[in-house]
């Protein structure tokens, strides 16, 4: 793999063969409880039985027609979306990178048409230790130099501020601002929850001084937290909310932009598109997506990301002084900094998957845990009990 592949990740030492639920089989036959979950686009498990169905009954019909035609899945999967959203209208794109590129634009062409910015002159403000995405635009206001060294001259129109810091970007907003974008929690940084009322104060501001606040929900969206969006669950709404990863079900790219009428409605044929967006396979595997989170029972998916996250958290925390500094995060999501003299968060991450445990450093001390929705109590004790293990050996 590493010989033709390009070197843009530093995977794991481990090379997986086969996948079902929350477990993974390598080439050689281990088994893994995955505990990354593709960075919550497995949301659902490994190959889920109503998800793959879904698939395959679309594979045998259409899987393609790009948009010079109309398919007979796009306006159930839009419908559908906006309606478990709250909004008017769906973009669908591919990946979450997409999504946001999408709604950079969109939030822009709003801002000149329907706000009155100046042509030319729109302005995005956006937070410190954000993760949107690697395109040349999302990186030029990244903060984290690994994403952003050596691919210049970078777009303009973008202004940085301290996430958390909600007299920061107020401040920073001017007439020409046209959105704020912000992820509800963020992911890459390390599941960083903002503190009490940030988001309310975020909402405000924007209402305030006629931006839309967009939410980057690529992660945290649909179902990660508990909650279908991470947003809602502080009590705020967001006027562009930008979906991704666990969309396709872990099958297919999905991605969207779900907004109303007066947002997306600025778009015109010919000024956006996608050959793959909307395409038939994805919108059935989305609409399949959808109606698991249209399950509000105890054993929904999102009863059991609350109830399970609780579990996870509280064992977590029984760890800070023991090897670990602090835990964060929400529902079936922590970022957990690992004590440097118990190791490095990769380190650590090598360890946990010699015992059998998948889970991601990132930014050094920090271990990411993320497992399948679909994880049970005891995989969540096996895994917590298993970085207990590795930490009192460090």
């Amino acid at each position: 793999m590493a010989e033709h592949s390009a070197h843009n990740y530093h995977p794991l030492p481990v090379v997986v063969a086969h996948a079902r639920g929350a477990w993974v089989t390598d080439v050689e036959g281990r088994r893994y409880l995955d505990c990354l979950a593709g960075y919550s686009a497995l949301n659902f498990g490994h190959g889920h039985p109503a998800l793959l169905a879904a698939a395959h009954a679309q594979l045998d019909r259409v899987t393609l027609t790009g948009r010079a035609f109309g398919n007979d899945r796009i306006g159930p999967f839009c419908a559908a979306l906006a309606a478990l959203v709250g909004k008017d209208m769906v973009l669908p794109m591919n990946t979450g990178a997409e999504a946001v590129e999408s709604g950079i634009k969109v939030a822009r062409k709003w801002g000149y048409e329907v706000k009155g910015v100046p042509p030319g002159r729109a302005r995005v403000v956006v937070a410190d230790g954000g993760f949107h995405g690697r395109t040349t635009t999302i990186v030029g206001f990244s903060t984290d130099p690994d994403a952003r060294g050596g691919f210049g001259p970078f777009t303009p129109g973008f202004d940085v501020v301290p996430y958390g810091d909600a007299d920061a970007l107020a401040a920073a907003i001017t007439p020409d601002t046209v959105a704020v974008l912000l992820e509800p929690v963020q992911g890459e940084a390390g599941v960083v929850v903002p503190p009490p009322g940030y988001l309310a104060a975020v909402r405000a501001a924007c209402t305030a001084h006629r931006v839309l606040f967009v939410a980057d929900e690529v992660q945290s969206g649909l179902g990660r937290t508990g909650h279908v969006l991470a947003t809602r669950a502080a009590g705020v709404d967001a006027d562009v909310y930008l979906l991704g990863k666990a969309l396709g079900g872990g099958i297919v790219p999905v991605s969207a932009v779900v907004a109303d009428r007066e947002v997306l409605g600025v778009l015109r044929p010919g000024q956006h598109g996608s050959t793959f967006g909307g395409n038939p396979l994805a919108c059935a595997v989305g609409l399949a997506v959808l109606d698991l989170l249209a399950d509000t029972g105890p054993e929904g998916m999102l009863a059991r990301a609350a109830r399970l996250g609780a579990e996870l958290h509280a064992r977590l925390g029984d760890l800070v002084g023991h090897g670990v500094t602090a835990v964060r995060g929400t529902g079936l999501w922590a970022g957990v900094d690992v004590d440097p003299r118990a190791g490095t968060g990769r380190a650590v991450s090598e360890a946990l998957a010699r015992c059998g445990v998948l889970v991601k450093d990132t930014h050094g001390p920090t271990v990411r845990f993320s497992p399948p929705l679909v994880v049970e109590p005891g995989e969540i004790r096996f895994a917590v009990d298993a970085l207990a293990g590795v930490l009192s050996r460090a």
